[in-house]
């Protein structure tokens, strides 16, 4: 429970256009066998070729940051995926299968979880973490409940964490590629035992919770031939503005400055260096090597005014534009969720959640985006938790796991609009 420990020490809580339509990877297409290096898994190769989902390297390893004792086997995984621009990229991640044989309706379920902030530092992601490699601010209760379940884990470390790179923190398209990606290459794992056919649900909590629901939009245009029964979502930083504006100079300022970074990263032609001041250089510098915590700790209190040439706010910063005459704030703009949401085609049900005490992310905000996938008839189901941003990710848990189980059975699911 060392997460929630540091969380109390700290105070740090997390904060966490249509998709494109790519080729499966074929099932020939995967690593014959899972005995790479643990370098070759986080180094990015030279040049990425194959269709999205391909294995590009495995391993086994054991996950020992996953509580309890769960008979399973798990591997780390280098697979291809799709940037925002369409180009191929290498992400890494991992993928467990409990040993149990499946005696459910059908073949095992595999759920695609994506974790809430790590930080950016290339030592956080969360493969590595999970699996001892850099022991530090993450726990694994959900991935424990899912395998307890007897369902399989795809687990993406997002685009950006191999080694060199740079996290694209909060750039929706992006992570939505990455986490359903992730379902495609658990297919290819060589002794996974995965069936392509099976039923897949879409789990993830703050910045998961942006990818989690990115992917219940993307997924019809990008990945039509996976069977998603649903997707789970909570603590969910759906409106950046708002965020920006709720950090900005407070205790989760760093939060923000990391999706400044890592939106550049996904659209390189923002301007951003030039636009530092000092002080701003000095941060991002450090908050490019830090977890989640380190992050909280260094940025507490970060202004825009002060990080910015100028002393720009963040309406002023948003105004800018690269060569491209792309600005900043049509950037943000477009990683807002429940926007337009008709023309997404989410076909399966979406179960939404927050705590009502939640201090990271606005409430309102996630309101929002219930009421617009009401409006376009998506399915919809919210609970709600007496509870502030972390202790709302555990308290879901349980009903989290218990929806996926009806969703995954064939139950037909109920909205609450």
């Amino acid at each position: 429970m060392r997460r929630r420990y540091l969380f109390r020490v700290l105070g740090a809580l997390c904060v966490g256009a249509a998709g494109i339509t790519v080729a499966v990877a074929p099932a020939g297409a995967a690593a014959t066998a899972c005995t790479a290096a643990e370098s070759a898994v986080y180094t990015p190769p030279a040049a990425v070729a194959g269709a999205p989902g391909t294995v590009l390297a495995c391993r086994a390893t054991g996950l020992p940051e996953v509580p309890g004792s769960i008979a399973m086997k798990a591997w780390q995984v280098q697979y291809v995926s799709t940037d925002v621009r369409g180009r191929a990229v290498a992400v890494s991640g991992l993928v467990a299968v409990p040993t149990a044989a499946w005696t459910g309706p059908g073949t095992r379920p595999v759920v695609s979880f994506h974790f809430g902030t790590l930080g950016l530092g290339s030592q956080c992601a969360f493969s590595r973490q999970l699996s001892g490699a850099y022991q530090d601010e993450y726990e694994g209760d959900q991935i424990a409940a899912i395998l307890r379940a007897g369902w399989a884990v795809a687990a993406t470390d997002d685009i950006g964490y191999l080694t060199g790179q740079t996290h694209s923190y909060m750039a929706g398209h992006q992570s939505a590629h990455a986490v359903l990606d992730a379902v495609r290459a658990a297919f290819q794992v060589p002794g996974s035992g995965l069936s392509a056919g099976t039923r897949v649900g879409v789990w993830g909590y703050s910045q998961g919770g942006a990818a989690a629901l990115w992917s219940a939009q993307l997924a019809a245009a990008y990945a039509p031939e996976l069977r998603v029964a649903g997707a789970a979502a909570g603590g969910i930083p759906a409106d950046l503005r708002a965020v920006a504006e709720a950090t900005d100079g407070g205790a989760f300022a760093g939060l923000t400055v990391d999706a400044t970074i890592g939106l550049q990263a996904a659209y390189p032609n923002l301007p951003f260096a030039s636009v530092l001041s000092d002080e701003g250089r000095q941060l991002v510098a450090d908050l490019k090597t830090l977890c989640l915590i380190g992050t909280v700790a260094r940025g507490a209190g970060a202004r825009s005014e002060n990080l910015t040439a100028g002393g720009l706010s963040f309406d002023e910063l948003f105004r800018l534009a690269g060569p491209d005459g792309v600005t900043w704030g049509e950037v943000v703009d477009a990683q807002k969720l429940g926007v337009d949401v008709a023309r997404y085609r989410i076909g399966f049900p979406v179960l939404q959640y927050h705590g009502v005490l939640d201090e990271v992310i606005p409430t309102d905000v996630e309101e929002a985006v219930r009421t617009a996938y009401c409006r376009a008839g998506v399915t919809t189901r919210q609970r709600t938790y007496l509870a502030d941003h972390i202790l709302a990710d555990s308290q879901a848990i349980g009903d989290v796991v218990a929806w996926f189980a009806d969703r995954f059975a064939g139950r037909p699911a109920a909205g609450d609009c």
